[in-house]
């Protein structure tokens, strides 16, 4: 039953953004949960002009989905973000770097995070909150607090 009304969701979609513009956006082919990665199976185009809208389905494929993404909709630039590297409590190395000289130390992440994407830890040693953004191998590069 929830399948038919997927189709019917998504064939009406299609059917008002291919009515109204003549841009290409990217709509959801399923219903997409939370934290997903996005595959080519899970997106299609449509014809519309929506500011803010991913226009390529190479912009939305291999990207995370931010929140849950219903089938039909169609995908903004807020709604995907790259795949989180980093989950929340895990253990990350921080490194606080400045001028020539730089310290490494752990610890405890506060929430999820994707490479770039800035993220608040806990350092297990003086037990203080420090930022930082996620580095590709998982390393948080500490803010400094100049």
């Amino acid at each position: 039953m929830m399948l038919g009304r997927e189709f019917w969701v998504l064939t009406a979609v299609f059917l008002a953004l291919a009515a109204s513009g003549r841009a290409d956006v990217v709509v959801a082919a399923r219903t997409l949960r939370a934290q997903a990665v996005i595959g080519p199976e899970d997106v299609g185009l449509a014809e519309g002009t929506i500011p803010g809208a991913l226009i390529s389905l190479s912009e939305a494929i291999g990207q995370e989905a931010r929140n849950a993404i219903y089938a039909g909709r169609v995908i903004r630039i807020d709604d995907v973000g790259p795949p989180a590297v980093i989950e929340r409590n895990q253990i990350v190395p921080l490194l606080y770097r400045r001028g020539a000289l730089s310290i490494q130390a752990e610890g405890r992440a506060l929430g999820r995070g994707g490479v770039g994407d800035s993220l608040r830890a806990i350092n297990i040693t003086s037990r203080t909150t420090v930022t930082g953004l996620v580095a590709p191998d998982g390393t948080l590069v500490v803010f400094s607090n100049e």
